[in-house]
């Protein structure tokens, strides 16, 4: 194809049926996600087929780039669009001289697990994740189990957008059957539960339903499937296990059948949320933190890498530092934890959005949905005479916020939180005060997280998939700072003309 994507345009025309289509934005600091459209929705679409086709082509073109070896792992979600957007991917590869691995419908941890059982270094994975029908995406890699991070993403855009994608011999495909049971049955393999645990299994009618009753059925749980129909209307809610819709209906559930857990999955299942015995969500930092105290005492001295939207726990939690465990807090985004848990040969990578990086020996490093929910009821088998609520209430006393997300388009959203950490250090070198309280630090690695005298601390970063910024507070002091934490960053955030509503407030 070769030819320069045009940046918008309108569909049901002549142009939409002959171009590209590539809205740049879709280009996101590690991986790509574009409005892809729906029948009757107002809002234009972000990419057509053709548009893929050249993302495919541009792929190809920098794995050789690259010298990485031409050959690629693909998959789609449960969606009714997916396939046919995998196929065009497909077509722009093998047009840049790629071998293509075709896996069928799939979970992105099912593409990276592919990538070792086929010994293949590329992977593209069709799929929006969480993001409600509509949206698409790639999360694309060529260094297992590592994914694109700003530096390839970078790349890549650029020889999209400039037509620099080479159109080279050698391509061609094949369908790999029967991955989906040699990723389910590595899963399984060496592992069942000493106990009958009672496990509700959320999976909002994605397609991790077709995966994860299964698997937790194999080791020994008895599962009580939650929508796990596979639909792609996802009637229900959106599978996203951060989302208060799915944890309640999880809630629920665990409730009516007086079961031990809730895991919830969201759309490509490398995420999972809890809700414990008792029907309190439990925010999965938290979660972290009990699983890092679990395997802190099977591996002491063990590293551990969090994202700076989770807790502060991590390095304060009295059974964490007793066991020798180290966290270093790092950049949100599965990308960078991910790769800044290889890079320090971490055991564990957590983000509080629900994905885990399990490394050896536990897993390969990529974040798996499933592996996580295995890995909290293998938590609870070890722990006989406690819940998971008992093991909740073990955990020292915070007051955390869930992920609340503002609007903020996507071309604005990284100046605004350039302008806020200007103002926060600012504000710390003038002397500042918040709630009565001094900044006692500033983290700037991703955004600017405000962490008070008492412990107090609030975040303000730019989502990398939505046109949203993020924000998250947490006091391990009271409810009262907490809120009055939010309070500060609502103020502040007031004054910026670009932002809009939240998703959620507190």
């Amino acid at each position: 194809m070769s030819q320069k994507p045009i940046a918008s345009m309108k569909p049901n025309t002549l142009e939409f049926e002959n171009r590209a289509l590539v809205k740049p934005t879709g280009f996101r600091e590690y991986d790509a996600r574009w409005w892809f459209g729906i029948p009757g929705h107002e809002k234009d679409p972000e990419i057509n087929l053709y548009g893929i086709q050249a993302l495919g082509e541009g792929l190809g073109t920098l794995m050789y780039e690259r010298g990485i070896d031409p050959k690629i792992v693909v998959g789609h979600d449960f969606r009714h669009y997916s396939l046919s957007i995998k196929q065009a991917l497909i077509v722009g590869l093998m047009n840049a001289g790629i071998e293509v691995l075709d896996i069928g419908m799939a979970l992105s941890p099912m593409a990276y697990f592919a990538q070792f059982a086929l010994d293949c270094p590329g992977v593209a994975m069709v799929t929006a994740s969480h993001n409600s029908n509509g949206w698409t995406g790639v999360k694309m890699g060529i260094e297992p189990p590592l994914t694109f991070g700003p530096d390839e993403m970078s790349r890549l855009k650029e020889i999209v957008l400039q037509g620099q994608s080479k159109s080279r011999g050698g391509g061609g495909y094949q369908f790999v059957p029967g991955v989906r049971e040699l990723y389910m049955n590595d899963l399984c393999k060496g592992i069942k539960l000493k106990k009958k645990i009672k496990v509700v299994a959320a999976c909002g009618n994605g397609t991790a339903g077709a995966f994860a009753p299964h698997v937790l059925d194999k080791i020994g749980a008895e599962v009580i499937p939650l929508n796990c129909d596979l639909d792609y209307m996802f009637p229900t809610y959106n599978p996203n296990p951060e989302d208060m819709k799915m944890l309640h209906a999880m809630r629920d559930a665990v409730l009516k059948f007086d079961a031990d857990i809730a895991v919830g999955f969201d759309g490509d299942g490398d995420r999972c949320g809890v809700v414990d015995n008792e029907g309190e969500e439990i925010f999965a930092d938290k979660v972290g933190v009990m699983l890092a105290r679990d395997l802190s005492e099977l591996y002491p001295n063990a590293q551990f890498v969090a994202d700076v939207k989770s807790t502060g726990l991590y390095l304060t939690d009295p059974v964490l530092v007793k066991n020798g465990a180290k966290t270093d807090y790092y950049k949100t985004g599965h990308s960078y934890i991910k790769r800044r848990s290889a890079e320090l040969g971490a055991l564990v990578g957590f983000e509080k959005s629900g994905h885990y990086f399990f490394n050896n020996p536990i897993g390969r490093g990529y974040d798996d949905g499933i592996l996580s929910a295995i890995a909290i009821l293998q938590m609870l088998d070890r722990n006989p005479d406690k819940t998971m609520a008992d093991l909740r209430r073990d955990l020292p006393q915070t007051w955390g916020s869930p992920t609340m997300s503002p609007y903020c388009a996507d071309e604005e959203k990284y100046g605004v939180v350039d302008r806020a950490v200007k103002e926060y250090q600012d504000y710390k070198a003038s002397g500042g005060e918040i709630m009565g309280m001094k900044i006692k630090d500033l983290v700037t690695v991703n955004g600017v997280r405000v962490v008070l005298e008492d412990g107090t601390w609030g975040l303000v970063r730019a989502s990398s998939n939505t046109p949203n910024l993020v924000v998250v507070v947490e006091s391990p002091t009271s409810d009262e700072n907490k809120i009055g934490m939010f309070r500060e960053i609502e103020a502040r955030l007031a004054n910026y003309d670009e932002i809009g509503e939240y998703d959620q407030k507190i």
